[in-house]
């Protein structure tokens, strides 16, 4: 089995995905032909040119503009079952969809709008492919803690379809205490927490989400290397980090894969996960972010099996949701002849 069939074989969960950021040029451009929404670019070429971000503001930018186009429920619907079709071919077998209310609420776009489209598609999905899905809503940090509470206002109506809370957008400047107050009441209804942190921003933001909101999961996390103690402490407690090596090249953390840190933290023994974050402007699914780094850093089906199992033991799943999937790459291996009996690369 070469290494493209293994990688989509391998049963996995996708933890860190920002539906918005799932929104190709072509959807794009057709939602804003449909909604009568203007956009700054003149095509689907003039968009993908764009795509070449500085840093992670200037991808924010973008991003920001062209989820105008996302105004009604079909909209919404539309983008997520998208995502969950190629997810499939991926091998994904469970996705924690990540949403930003408030990009679309500033622009009238009802909470409830938003959520009845991307449950809709979460409902297809299952009965279609079999994906298990849940939804997390994520706050702005650009924002006030007060804009938060407000959110998490409207959004206290519908909290039997919205599995936990994260913290996204801008790091720089924005600290994970600067939502403490929020994140607690957020533990108190019941919500799992996960939270950006150490993308961007330095590895002290990584022991504010862990100390502050109490995060679940580390969002990228890929500066912890800067703090030796703090590495210590992730291995020990196994506290899972969603990775996503396309992104963080695309958006210059590492200059490219093979000086990425991933490698890294493996050897460390911290549960990582790979992800693709926003794929349609990071050039690629998350299949493709296994299949590249792989070749980049010369990772072994072995560790590939063990990142996607880090996954699935990651996702907040019951286990007996997640035992079939265990029982699934258990049965996989290390797949029969072809490509890379040792490493993948």
């Amino acid at each position: 089995m070469e290494l493209e069939s293994y990688v989509r074989a391998l049963p996995k969960a996708e933890l860190h995905l920002h539906i918005e950021g799932t929104l190709e040029p072509e959807m794009m451009f057709a939602l804003a032909r449909r909604n009568g929404v203007a956009l700054p670019w003149a095509s689907v070429e003039a968009v993908r040119a764009a795509y070449a971000f500085a840093d992670l503001q200037s991808f924010l930018d973008l991003y920001y503009a062209g989820a105008a186009v996302l105004v009604r429920e079909e909209d919404f619907f539309e983008l997520a079952l998208a995502y969950f079709a190629r997810a499939h071919a991926d091998g994904v077998v469970h996705a924690e969809l990540f949403f930003d209310p408030q990009t679309h609420t500033a622009r009238g776009v009802a909470l409830e709008t938003v959520l009845d489209g991307l449950e809709r598609a979460c409902v297809e999905a299952r009965a279609r492919w079999g994906i298990g899905a849940r939804l997390i809503l994520c706050f702005l940090r650009h924002l006030d803690e007060e804009a938060g509470f407000a959110t998490l206002q409207q959004a206290l109506p519908h909290l039997s379809r919205i599995d936990g809370v994260g913290l996204d957008s801008s790091e720089h400047g924005h600290p994970p205490s600067k939502f403490a107050r929020l994140f607690a009441r957020c533990r108190e209804l019941g919500l799992h927490v996960v939270a950006h942190a150490g993308e961007e921003g330095p590895p002290a933001y990584i022991v504010e989400a862990l100390d502050v909101l109490k995060a679940e999961r580390i969002d990228h996390g890929v500066r912890c290397t800067e703090d030796p103690a703090l590495v210590e402490r992730l291995a020990r407690a196994q506290v899972p980090l969603t990775v996503c090596p396309l992104s963080n090249v695309k958006l210059c953390v590492f200059p490219d894969l093979a000086s990425h840190n991933l490698g890294q933290l493996l050897a460390a023994g911290l549960k990582v996960t790979i992800n693709s974050d926003d794929p349609a402007y990071f050039g690629g699914y998350v299949a493709k972010n296994y299949i590249d780094t792989a070749r980049a850093l010369g990772l072994g089906r072995a560790e590939l099996r063990r990142i996607a199992r880090n996954s699935l033991e990651a996702s907040f799943v019951s286990a007996a949701e997640r035992a079939p999937w265990l029982a699934r790459l258990d049965a996989l291996g290390d797949g029969e002849g072809g490509e890379g009996e040792g490493p993948a690369a």
